[in-house]
């Protein structure tokens, strides 16, 4: 059995100390960068649902328009059969 000094007991104490400091910075590093990579996922999936609920919109714009512009060629050309019709 081997006995070891004060002296060497510190040094194992400091490099233990030292090795575990590092390792805590390293965790913190990686906990840092696990959440900014985190947060970028979550911007990049709500800037996705943006630009579906904008597609969305734009399309039922769209739809919008097109189905106003039938209404009114319907109606004109139903005034004009029924104009037509009550001037024979």
């Amino acid at each position: 059995m081997k006995f070891y000094s004060d002296l060497e007991v510190e040094i194992l104490i400091d490099d233990i100390s030292e090795a575990a400091h590092e390792a805590i910075e390293k965790a913190a590093a990686e906990a840092a960068r696990a959440a900014a990579l985190a947060a970028l996922e979550r911007e990049a999936a709500a800037l996705y649902e943006a630009q579906k609920w904008q597609k969305t919109a734009q399309e039922a714009k769209k739809t919008g328009v097109r189905n106003a512009v039938i209404t009114g060629a319907v109606c004109f050309l139903g005034g004009l059969v029924v104009g037509l019709a009550i001037n024979m």
